[in-house]
């Protein structure tokens, strides 16, 4: 099978009008009255785990191992709520993606601490789909296997952050309203599959003139008149930074996400000041979206690979404040939620669904050939090992050589299968049941997907859930990325075209048709008011969760010093544009991952006493750790010195932490000389 690489070509321009919002034609819950008052609360916290000697997600590069941190990865989250009746919770993570562990732990920690308040029904958990993000937080294997398992110390930071930011949000409840706006961004992504996105009918492409989805959707929240928060939807991968990046960030979304919240106050992201603004950036139907211009990994708009994160996010937070500006009129019809559980392994799909109106079956999970070939224009994929690689995970796991019956063969086809994921023991090494979820705030419908859908298979899902509510197209909004991950979702005519994300397509064909039969399901519940069955359980794999990464011995200082001394001090004077470089002698940052904490602090003299001015959640600031020998290592901090910085005097501080040969663990802290700032 010839796998061919990519092309991309241009269209025209299209701008479809803005639906009218409010209530919509959508039967509301029995008992719903229509109001138009809603309580908002808005939270963010630290879901920033391990920051080196752990694997990095999205990728799955052996090679890719967190060496430092250039931003903090943030949960963010939003509860909407009808006074005194349900509400529905909306989270956004910097990470790669939600797995079903981290769904599960959550929605337990929740039930812990607010009873039956939020449940699986009304919590939403979504991913900005960060490539350099850390790895480790599934329980599923075959998302663990480039970083050698399942990581306690990034699943416990993802799940705390998550468990904060929506406790927060609880807590700062109060009434508020919701507007919906909509803006066109058209230079932050490419189609990064032409070739397949053009084997679609041509009421398909029509709607996507440029081969790329344009639309920046936004909800703009309010309490008390006062702006709180806004969640800006825009597909574009999470893969500015590329595989050679070894700082821990939250990508172009990260970046979009400080860039507006840090303009909006001005404010660090400490425990004692946290932002009174939280904005998200999530992604949508994301599967064919690049945001390397070039169509290589690193390029485009520029080659620098930072800048690049830096102006795609940015893009991004322009077209957000446009789309923010645009909204005005509040929303209106309060607040409903439904789920149902898929087994995507074995779904019968009626013809409604399918190309050619015939019952299919989807089928247990296999990668294809072209998964394995990885994408050209963002970097490599889930990886299959060839005769004479070995894995420490996979042995442990007892090899994946399951053999590969013909009727799977067929049911894949036209997949070149490699691998039956589906089939590994114990229950397959990628889920299959699967929770898809529509959530109403209002007159708008944000229906979530367990896997990186194209922006053909977004759209054709939007269509269903929009037709059977009986609502304008605009008003529903689809989310990729949500509670739950297994890999992609194409249109079965861009699976033929088997490119990397048709290869990804784990449960064959008519993968799409499925999700589209079980999310009019929900769609008729909503409209009508009833409950659906759940369906079957998600597996639990908790039990057999083994970890082969590094380990950490004991740090040791190099002759003559002590932990926290600084090896390079910085130049006595430097300006804006120019960079501050500092190097202290450390300990393993694994030690404590300072969740909600900081590595260093940039501090500025006031009077008589010194002030943060920035941290490591800062975008001008970058923490590299370097192993120096067996048990040594030094901690490098770059500051780049942003334009407008107020003259003065200035250090640098560094904390870590050192362990020794017993296993305990001493905090210290280094400081640099004073500098000038011109």
């Amino acid at each position: 099978m010839q796998i061919r690489r990519r092309s991309v070509f241009a269209g025209a321009a299209l701008t479809p009008a803005l639906a009218a919002l409010g209530s919509g034609t959508a039967a509301a819950d029995p008992g719903t009255d229509g109001s138009d008052e809603f309580l908002v609360g808005v939270g963010i916290s630290d879901a920033t785990g391990p920051v080196a000697d752990v694997g990095m997600m999205g990728y799955s590069s052996f090679e890719q191992r967190a060496e430092g941190l250039h931003q903090r990865t943030r949960a963010r989250a939003f509860v909407f709520a009808e006074p005194g009746r349900q509400r529905v919770v909306y989270v956004c993570v910097d990470v790669c993606m939600i797995f079903q562990s981290v769904h599960d732990a959550v929605l337990a920690r929740l039930a812990e601490l607010h009873g039956d308040l939020y449940t699986e029904r009304n919590v939403m958990l979504t991913a900005v789909h960060s490539h350099a993000a850390c790895g480790g937080a599934s329980h599923d294997y075959a998302y663990n296997l480039a970083v050698l398992g399942h990581n306690r110390q990034v699943f416990d930071a993802e799940v705390g952050g998550i468990v904060e930011a929506i406790t927060a949000a609880h807590d700062s409840l109060a009434p508020g309203s919701v507007s919906y706006g909509r803006s066109e961004l058209t230079d932050a992504s490419v189609n990064r599959s032409r070739i397949a996105f053009d084997r679609n009918p041509a009421e398909d492409r029509d709607y996507y003139p440029l081969g790329i989805d344009t639309s920046m959707r936004v909800l703009r929240i309010t309490q008390g008149g006062r702006d709180v928060g806004a969640i800006n939807w825009f597909p574009t991968h999470g893969a500015s930074l590329t595989d050679t990046n070894h700082l821990i960030s939250g990508d172009n979304k990260g970046a979009a996400a400080y860039f507006w919240e840090h303009d909006h106050e001005g404010v660090r992201y400490l425990d004692d000041r946290k932002p009174h603004f939280v904005a998200a950036f999530p992604q949508t139907n994301t599967g064919d979206m690049s945001p390397n211009l070039d169509l290589r990994p690193g390029h485009g708009p520029t080659d620098d690979e930072f800048e690049n994160t830096r102006i795609i996010g940015q893009r991004q937070v322009e077209a957000a404040r446009t789309a923010w500006e645009s909204a005005a009129e509040s929303l209106t019809g309060g607040v409903d939620s439904r789920i149902m559980y898929l087994d995507m392994a074995n779904q019968e799909v009626g013809g409604e669904y399918t190309p050619d109106g015939r019952t299919y079956r989807t089928s247990p999970a296999c990668v294809g050939a072209a998964m394995s070939a990885g994408s050209t224009e963002d970097g490599p994929a889930i990886p299959i090992f060839p005769e004479g690689t070995t894995n420490p995970l996979v042995d442990a796991l007892g090899g994946m050589d399951a053999p590969i019956p013909q009727w799977l063969q067929d049911a894949q086809a036209p997949k070149l299968v490699l691998v039956a994921v589906g089939l590994l023991p114990p229950d397959g090494w990628v889920p299959h049941v699967l929770k898809i979820q529509i959530i109403r705030i209002g007159g708008v419908y944000v229906v979530g997907g367990p896997a990186e859908f194209t922006i053909v298979s977004g759209l054709r899902i939007r269509r269903t859930v929009a037709d059977r509510l009986g609502v304008p197209l605009e008003n529903v909004i689809f989310q990729g990325y949500a509670n739950s991950y297994a890999s992609y979702c194409t249109t079965p005519q861009e699976y033929d075209a088997q490119q990397y994300e048709g290869g990804s397509t784990l449960f064959g064909r008519y993968t799409l048709p499925a999700y589209q039969q079980g999310f009019a399901a929900l769609a008729d519940a909503l409209r009508t008011g009833r409950d659906v069955p759940r369906g079957p359980a998600p597996r639990d794999l908790s039990q057999f969760q083994p970890y082969l990464g590094p380990g950490i011995d004991r740090d040791e200082p190099p002759a003559g010093r002590v932990f926290g001394d600084v090896l390079t001090q910085p130049a006595a004077k430097v300006w804006a544009g120019e960079q501050v470089a500092v190097e202290f002698v450390t300990g393993h940052p694994r030690n404590d991952p300072r969740r909600r904490g900081t590595f260093l602090e940039i501090q500025r003299r006031v009077g008589d006493g010194w002030v943060r001015h920035a941290d490591d959640g800062d975008w001008s600031t970058k923490f590299r750790w370097t192993r120096t020998g067996p048990n040594q290592s030094l901690a490098r901090i770059t500051w780049d010195v942003p334009d407008g910085t107020p003259a003065g005097r200035y250090r640098v501080q560094h904390f870590g932490n050192s362990r020794d040969a017993a296993g305990a663990i001493t905090a210290f802290t280094g400081t640099s000389n004073d500098f000038e700032v011109g």
